[in-house]
């Protein structure tokens, strides 16, 4: 006899132990299998000392849910986990440590900060993993990598020089942002742009020699220091006899050209531009085509250096309030007005970006965006949703040279050496001796990192090994999904695109699936500041972590940022504990002498049921094919609780009680099947306590999380019968309804009296008189064609083609039962206005397909019919 389930439902028995189960049994482990299918996701790396928050259980809930399901069809089906180092956060942590304790970055020196930086990482590195577990994520823990691992930084040192070898990447001057606190370039895509109400300035330049001058307008009057050309647009008339000559900077009195090109919008502002090269991108263009210099006007710290004159040393928004002050006092001020500006921030720490002229390294990215974008618009690459593979190519279509390096000592050294005799510039594999120019052994190495995106970008191949030639590549590359917010597209998604199409010849995965944000209950993004974030690990302990599985993956669309409530994770904690009662009920009368291979004489019920299931494996199945995942298991969820639960279950009770062995039989092997597969159905969604109640079921040999998964069959497919209990069902839930309304005690039985002159109705009542008795409350039964014999003391039930009357004799309470005819009647209103409004439309009669305009002329037949009964049965109440 299989050993009951304990009587209550508590995750926490059972969750750790059996997480430790499958991992240590070896369940998450993939190999290279040529007899299987291989299934791939990579895992986004989180950062290494990171927590977990909602999104990353949203997003590692999503890739668990695929995994599972995908490993139980029978794929050898690998999930690689791993972290990123995180080479700006992480280093900020470190130096933030450091000043709690006296001691400084630059006193350490790098070598010893970098170990510093390992400490921190040995220390708190594990904790993020430890979160995942709680979670019931089923990676291969056995292939964990992190980004700084021996082989994955000899990939990123390999991407490099072949890249710099192929003239891919470069050293320049240009203008790139660069972040005042964590004192280093950030990437385009490590800014934030946010909206905020500024200034504008318009500013007086004098024309030199001439009582005249030109109007500018700017956002950042402090760059006025780095000015060295006003640009206008050479077609404008009104600057015409101005172009070729002289102006004079206001407070600096330096002498700048006038130059005319065709980037200066005439209708923009005054249709004058200030140039300022060294802190503009455009401006960088404009200069580098007529020929300017550079003039750097900001310290590495924002604060104004040497070539801003008697501002220097001054932090970059003080400057900006004494320059404002000086361009007033000495008449160059002609107005101020409110402006709403788009202001840069650098994404990790908030500070306000500058872009300003840098040596740095970049990647040339017009020929590596070029295939990235064929790979899109040959539909190669499949977004889901769709519409965010119009954010991944205009970024594509738009992208400028990224900078790569950064002036940060945690994350991959560049390769690259320089010679303090020539300035030769050397990128290597090995450290050289001497310079291949002048043989000096006078050399060093380039103090910057690599973007951590680099090595990001190369993370679905390099944790398989390359550049070596690995079983593990030719097996699971390319891989199938990455999951992901759609925050990130530009950061993580593009780079790896055209990364892997540079190095494997082939993009990195086939779909990318993109979560939306998680939010409180009201709409608002989890924060810090406003102190409204959830941490997943406290719901787990409090609900289990199958609940918030579910919680997150329900009422939830791919893209689309989705409210979190409380309440949700409390009614999904409930629905498990629905299943665990009712496997409770199953086991409890489980006669395993019953038990057999067949199923046995199936009656309608067990027809209907299996039926039903069949339907409900095609459709979950098909909707995660096309990553509906929150749909299937919408579907899963109502087949068990409504159907198994409150109907089969309610239905069998009769069969499990009484004295037909047969029938008993075929009620519990029915009864035991429907539970196995509704258990594989719902394990990707919920697989602690699907494997909770397996491991009870009897005869269990292995893990579900290595069953097979439940594959539609035409012959348990059963539409009549399907069709047939709907009905019945519809007509119990209304006399149900009806009852509850009227506050008709269950404890009282009442025939019930039938009334329907279509054959096809009669024969679905009349086989299911069984179920009107125990499931209704029913005495008896009486089919009539018309009911000349029924008088008007009775509740009713209008179904389609059918009404079903209850006499009521002394129970009714007559002012309730118009009142609830009356809500029916102005339902039934609505419903002939929605379908009459449709039929009245000449657009869609003319334009809808045949079956869909008959479809909705047989509603309003059906409707009309419901209606006229219940208009006969007020009038007849209101004459009593």
């Amino acid at each position: 006899m299989a050993k009951n389930l304990p009587k209550t439902y508590n995750p926490k028995d059972f969750e750790d132990r059996l997480y430790s189960f499958w991992n240590e049994g070896g369940y998450f482990r993939a190999e290279v299998d040529e007899a299987k299918e291989p299934y791939t996701i990579m895992m986004p790396p989180p950062n290494v000392t990171g927590e977990l928050h909602m999104g990353h259980a949203l997003n590692n809930t999503i890739q668990d849910i695929l995994i599972r399901w995908k490993r139980m069809e029978g794929y050898e089906a690998l999930w690689q986990p791993g972290t990123d180092h995180a080479s700006i956060s992480t280093e900020a942590r470190v130096v933030e440590k450091l000043k709690g304790e006296g001691r400084s970055k630059d006193e350490l020196g790098r070598e010893a900060f970098i170990e510093e930086a390992w400490e921190w990482t040995r220390k708190y590195g594990g904790r993020i993993n430890n979160q995942l577990k709680k979670l019931g994520v089923s990676c291969d823990w056995s292939r964990e990598k992190f980004t700084l691992d021996e082989g994955l930084s000899n990939a990123v040192e390999e991407v490099f020089i072949r890249l710099y070898e192929k003239d891919l990447i470069y050293r320049g001057d240009r203008i790139i942002n660069w972040c005042p606190n964590c004192r280093t370039a950030i990437s385009d895509a490590e800014v934030e742009h946010e909206e905020s109400m500024g200034h504008i300035w318009h500013i007086r330049y004098p024309i030199k020699g001439e009582d005249d001058y030109v109007t500018i307008a700017t956002t950042r009057p402090e760059t006025i220091l780095g000015d060295l050309a006003i640009a206008v647009n050479p077609e404008d008339s009104r600057y015409y006899d101005l172009i070729g000559k002289t102006a004079i900077l206001p407070l600096l009195n330096r002498e700048i050209p006038i130059i005319a090109d065709e980037y200066v919008e005439m209708e923009f502002g005054t249709g004058a531009v200030k140039i300022t090269p060294s802190h503009d991108p455009n401006d960088f263009d404009i200069g580098h085509r007529h020929g300017l210099d550079q003039c750097l006007i900001l310290n590495e710290d924002a604060t104004i250096n040497e070539n801003g004159g008697v501002y220097n040393g001054l932090d970059r928004y003080e400057a900006r309030k004494k320059i404002v002050e000086d361009l007033k006092k000495e008449d160059y001020l002609v107005d101020i007005k409110e402006h709403e500006n788009s202001i840069g921030h650098c994404e990790r720490c908030k500070t306000v970006a500058e872009p300003l002229i840098s040596k740095q390294w970049f990647v040339r990215m017009a020929d590596l965006a070029k295939p990235a974008l064929e790979a899109y618009y040959k539909n190669e690459l499949n977004f889901v949703p769709g519409r965010f593979g119009r954010v991944y190519a205009h970024w594509l279509e738009n992208i400028r040279d990224w900078c790569i390096s950064r002036q940060l000592w945690w994350g991959h050294r560049l390769p690259v050496y320089y010679c303090r005799d020539c300035d030769e510039v050397m990128v290597s594999r090995e450290e050289p001796d001497r310079c291949t120019k002048c043989d000096s052994s006078d050399i060093y190495q380039d103090p910057d990192t690599l973007d951590t995106w680099f090595s990001s970008a190369l993370w679905p191949f390099s944790t398989l090994g390359w550049p070596e030639d690995t079983e593990d590549i030719r097996y699971f590359f390319p891989t199938d999904v990455l999951v992901t917010g759609y925050d990130i597209i530009f950061f993580w998604v593009v780079r790896m695109v055209f990364s892997s199409i540079e190095q494997m010849g082939e993009i990195p995965f086939k779909d990318v699936f993109l979560t939306g944000l998680i939010k409180d209950s009201q709409g608002r993004k989890m924060s810090k500041s406003l102190g409204n974030g959830i941490d997943p690990l406290e719901v787990i302990d409090e609900y289990g972590a199958d609940a918030l599985r579910f919680t997150l993956v329900t009422g939830n669309t791919p893209g689309n940022d989705m409210r979190f409530y409380m309440e949700r994770v409390e009614a999904n904690r409930n629905f498990a504990n629905k299943l665990w009662n009712a496997t409770r009920f199953v086991l409890m009368n489980l006669d395993e002498e019953l038990l057999r291979n067949d199923l046995g004489a199936l009656k309608e019920e067990d027809r209907w049921i299996l039926s039903r299931m069949n339907t409900v494996i095609k459709e979950a199945t098909e909707n995660l094919d096309r990553y509906e995942i929150g749909m299937a298991a919408q579907k899963v969820y109502e087949f068990i609780w409504e159907e198994y639960c409150d109907w089969y279950i309610e239905m069998v009770k009769p069969r499990l009680y009484g004295e037909d062995i047969e029938s008993k039989g075929t009620a519990v092997n029915v009864l035991l099947h429907v539970l196995e597969n509704i258990l594989k159905l719902l394990h990707p969604f919920m697989p602690f306590i699907t494997e909770e109640i397996w491991q009870h079921l009897p005869k269990r040999k292995e893990a579900l999380m290595v069953s097979d998964w439940p594959v539609y069959s035409e012959d348990s497919y059963y539409p009549q019968v399907e069709k047939q209990m709907a009905y019945i069902m519809e007509a119990i839930k209304g006399i149900r309804n009806a009852r509850q309304k009227m506050n008709i005690a269950p404890s009282r039985k009442a025939p019930l009296l039938c009334v329907t002159q279509d054959r096809g109705v009669r024969e679905v009542l009349d086989y299911g008189r069984s179920y009107f008795i125990n499931l209704s409350n029913a005495s008896e039964i009486t089919i009539l064609e018309d009911k000349s014999a029924i008088g008007d003391d009775n509740l009713s039930v209008v179904l389609d083609k059918c009404e079903i009357f209850i006499p009521l004799r002394d129970l009714i309470d007559y002012d309730k039962e118009i009142d609830r005819l009356e809500k029916e009647k102005e339902k039934l209103e609505g419903e002939i206005k929605r379908v009459r409004g449709k039929l009245s439309n000449e657009n869609f009669v003319n334009k809808a397909p045949k079956d869909v305009v008959d479809g909705e002329r047989e509603k309003e037949k059906k409707y009309m019919d419901m209606m006229n009964r219940v208009v006969e049965r007020l009038e007849g109440l209101r004459a009593k």
